[in-house]
């Protein structure tokens, strides 16, 4: 069976505080990054939290990008799942590097393809 789709998990540290923190530029950039990926854009919605951090999505034809931010940590956790043609390597690529991440760690997992393997350490926690 093909992929029906590739999910992007992204832990950015090191980030923008002031980034981080401002939902106007998150939004901006999850939007340029849906764009520059071919996606097609159908819904966005994101929340400034008090005193600080963003949480929001985009929902593209294609699946969603999502983030939540912990600027006094300079962190956020992006993940991007497209289906179809698109590469989301494009738009996480994007969002790394307009929030001034300095350090990065990546998940690629593709959906569609059968039971998940786990092990037995992960289904404890499960």
């Amino acid at each position: 069976m093909e992929t029906m789709g590739r999910h992007v998990i992204s832990e950015l540290w090191g980030c923008d505080f002031d980034k981080l923190n401002d939902v106007e530029k998150i939004e901006q950039i999850f939007v340029d990054a849906a764009l520059k990926s071919g996606a097609e854009i159908r819904e966005v919605a994101f929340h400034k939290f008090a005193p600080q951090g963003v949480s929001g999505v985009v929902i593209i034809s294609e699946s969603h990008l999502t983030i939540h931010s912990f600027p006094e940590h300079g962190y956020a956790s992006i993940d991007v799942y497209t289906c179809g043609d698109l590469d989301p390597n494009i738009a996480a690529d994007y969002i790394a590097e307009a929030l001034g991440a300095q350090t990065r760690e990546n998940i690629e997992l593709p959906r569609g393809m059968g039971p998940v393997q786990v092990n037995k350490a992960q289904e404890k926690a499960l």
